[in-house]
């Protein structure tokens, strides 16, 4: 990915001793305390330069910063201290810089404004980074506020330092060495330009401002906070979107066309589809997963609409990034069938020229690409979907217990306001069995950039916040366990709305419907693919919850969830469903052959 990189506006060693408040001074020999050397002026006191930056972060949109507590950094906590008790922006407070990232990068999701998160030196700032590589694939506006030793200090091996300038590399849109006593206005601005998407052919994205800082780090004496002032908050609209487009003429020609929605497509994926009558294949974080012409269980079909077929697919019009099925990748690979991709704006999560889609950048070329389908062509796909759907719904009903598939079916059914979708199989069972309804009822989210289960909870915690409505994620126990100190909020900070949807089947059950399912069915690598990639585990779940004082319920069952989900969301809760991972790929090999049977009747000659 492209991104600007600007050296440091000035290094000049000009520096007073430095000693970090807290930490023990550097005791490396032949240094002075912490490394320092005498001082010849400074510039810009630190206080001074943090106020500045704080005032370019609010004056370009930066509505919360998410701070990582340490001393380093002091200079721009104290100064968003003052702009907070102005009311001038939204602070939140966590201890873990990872969990403090995804929280940013949640809180930039929700709200489309750029999101900052503050960090001290050394290795706090390495644990941003998979937020960061989030960010960049996923376009979202994050700005890492980096806190830094002076330029006298580095190389030195002061405590807390390391080479934090470039840290990044290519995943940041711009980075930038703010040296200590210098303006740091031009960088700053210039860094939200960058994670804003004002430049040219360069997408939204995160951005690094590595601000260096002497002492002193904290304010002088008779300073003080300025009265506190009440913030005036406006909620951004974050409610599902419908759009609606002409009829498409009848002069284009007629074809088999599909429209597939990929994440982030948007409701002008449904709107294409609905104007030029074409099956509509959406993912569920495409939010455009509704509509007459949406298909639920689509990706069980497509073999059906193959080149040996009666009504073999000819083109498929594509909108956001597909990124969950395998048969989507296959049938965008066809060399039978012709693709295009609607990119109106540039779009971080491929390089130009490394897929075969036709990029077309407005509708009317994209509607010449695609024409308009035949009624028979959209009932076709609407019957076959109607059949997959209540096979698949009959298999799920059969069985009390709860499984993956029902628990999506259910969490997608129920999930009001905004529904954040965690990677694994959370999302590709809500992409199975979610019923595309006439209205989207939620907006929703997931961390498709890199698809990681990294940092879930901090997200969407970050969204509910950002937000300001009740938010619903759905989450396997291996993302859960991986992010779990993403509940931990500190005392006085603020509680979001927020329930957790945890399907508990103890271990990491995509794999089994995976090629290593099959390994371990066959019995050779048994032992070994359920300890590497099974990772079981016995964890208590509500003690967890309790330690971090959150609500807890556990089911076992479709109708006890379908119950828990029907409550009122008051503040945090966490829903542990308790499935058997087990008996999935089984699960999964009915509901394909009842399927095919079923979609196979609907198609017959």
């Amino acid at each position: 990915m492209t991104s600007l990189n600007d050296p440091s506006p000035d290094t000049t060693p000009d520096a007073t001793p430095d000693t970090d408040s807290g930490t023990t001074p550097d005791t490396t020999p032949g240094a002075t305390p912490d490394g320092a050397t005498p001082d010849a002026g400074a510039g810009l006191g630190a206080l001074a330069a943090a106020r500045i930056a704080v005032g370019v972060l609010v004056d370009g949109g930066v509505q919360h910063v998410v701070v990582s507590p340490g001393s380093r950094s002091a200079p721009m906590a104290y100064a968003l201290a003052e702009a907070s008790a102005e009311g001038r922006v939204d602070l939140l407070v966590r201890i873990d810089e990872r969990s403090a990232g995804f929280t940013a990068l949640g809180l930039a999701l929700a709200t489309g404004s750029p999101a900052a998160v503050l960090t001290t030196s050394g290795t706090a700032v390495g644990n941003l980074m998979p937020a960061v590589m989030e960010a960049n694939h996923a376009a979202v506006p994050l700005v890492v506020l980096s806190a830094d030793r002076p330029d006298e200090l580095r190389g030195t091996g002061a405590n807390q330092t390391t080479v934090q300038p470039d840290l990044f590399g290519e995943q940041v849109r711009f980075a930038v060495d703010i040296a200590a006593g210098t303006d740091p206005r031009r960088a700053m601005q210039t860094g939200l330009s960058a994670a804003t998407g004002a430049f040219p052919d360069l997408p939204p994205g995160p951005v690094q401002l590595n601000l260096a800082f002497r002492d002193p780090l904290v304010p002088s004496k008779g300073e003080e906070l300025p009265p506190a002032a009440e913030r005036q908050r406006y909620r951004i609209g974050t409610e599902p979107l419908i759009m609606n487009l002409p009829p498409a003429s009848a002069d284009l020609p007629e074809r088999r066309t599909v429209v597939l929605a990929g994440h982030d497509a948007g409701p002008v994926a449904e709107a294409f589809a609905r104007a030029h009558g074409l099956p509509l294949l959406a993912e569920p974080s495409s939010n455009a997963r509704f509509g007459p012409n949406a298909v639920g269980p689509y990706r069980l079909l497509l073999e059906h609409f193959g080149p040996g077929s009666g009504m073999p697919i000819e083109r498929v019009v594509l909108f956001g990034r597909p990124t969950l099925s395998r048969p989507v990748a296959a049938l965008l690979a066809r060399a039978d069938v012709q693709a295009a991709l609607y990119q109106p704006v540039p779009v971080a999560w491929y390089e130009p020229g490394r897929r075969i889609e036709l990029p077309l950048e407005s509708l009317a070329d994209l509607a010449d690409f695609a024409g308009r389908g035949t009624p028979e062509w959209l009932d076709t796909w609407l019957l076959a979907g109607s059949a997959a759907q209540h096979s698949l719904d009959g298999i799920l009903s059969a069985e009390a217990a709860a499984s993956g598939p029902a628990v999506g079916s259910l969490v997608w059914k129920h999930a009001r306001g905004q529904l954040l979708l965690g990677s694994s199989n959370g999302i590709r069972d809500v992409d199975l069995a979610g019923l595309p309804a006439p209205e989207p009822a939620a907006t929703v989210y997931a961390n498709r950039g890199l698809a990681g289960i990294d940092g879930t909870i901090s997200t969407a915690t970050g969204i509910a916040i950002g937000g300001r409505q009740d938010t619903t994620v759905l989450l396997g126990d291996v993302t859960f366990l991986h992010d779990v100190g993403g509940l931990l909020l500190g005392s006085g900070e603020e509680q979001p709305s927020l329930r957790i949807v945890v399907l508990n089947d103890a271990g990491g059950a995509i794999f089994d419907l995976l090629e290593h399912g099959a390994v371990r069915e066959a019995g050779t690598y048994g032992d070994a693919v359920e300890r590497l990639f099974g990772t079981p585990h016995s964890v208590d779940i509500a003690a967890l919850a309790a330690a971090y004082g959150v609500g807890h319920c556990t089911v076992s069952t479709t109708a006890a969830l379908a119950e828990a989900l029907a409550r009122p969301i008051e503040g945090r809760s966490i829903v542990e469903v308790r499935t058997d991972r087990r008996s999935l790929r089984q699960l999964h090999k009915r509901i394909r052959e009842a399927v095919a049977a079923a979609v196979g009747g609907v198609l017959a000659p």
